[in-house]
């Protein structure tokens, strides 16, 4: 545009668009995903697209998702989206490389035991799996099918984006 503007017929190259925050990635991944839980500025977590949670047992939290819960495309998120991000995240080496202290432990299994319930299955005892969750987006079918990382460009999801 700025070329047309100085009496160029035609412009070429790309204009490249740089917010040099390095929380800018943050920023957009909270705004447009949905997430178990937040933190509040205090370090607390807070429920999110869960409504509330239970341990059934040490190694097995279970999980009740908001029923009126919307992606931004208006899709509902269901149990079966949290584990389809969970089982796609889980399987990078490193789902959340700033802190890898956040991942959750790979051995861990989601299981779907409702439409709106979910269980994580953990591998051994982790007090952190809560805060751990807050890590874990989630996104609509229509997220996966179009851009889900870049799989369908890189075969991976893991800093390609």
């Amino acid at each position: 545009m700025l070329a047309a503007m100085a009496g160029h017929p035609r412009t070429a190259g790309a204009v490249t668009v740089v917010d040099p925050n390095p929380l800018n990635w943050l920023w957009i991944t909270y705004h447009t995903v949905e997430e178990l839980v937040r933190v509040t500025k205090q370090g607390k977590v807070r429920p999110a697209a869960m409504r509330r949670y239970r341990w059934i047992d040490d190694r097995t939290l279970q999980v009740r998702l908001r029923r009126d819960e919307r992606f931004a495309d208006g899709e509902p998120v269901t149990a079966d989206s949290v584990k389809r991000a969970f089982d796609e995240q889980v399987r990078w080496v490193s789902p959340h490389p700033p802190g890898t202290h956040l991942n959750i432990d790979r051995r861990t299994r989601c299981s779907v035991s409702g439409p709106h319930t979910v269980r994580f299955h953990l591998p051994e005892p982790d007090g952190l799996v809560l805060g751990k969750l807050r890590a874990t987006h989630v996104m609509s079918s229509r997220f996966w099918r179009d851009l889900g990382f870049g799989y369908a460009r890189d075969e991976s999801g893991e800093g390609h984006w």
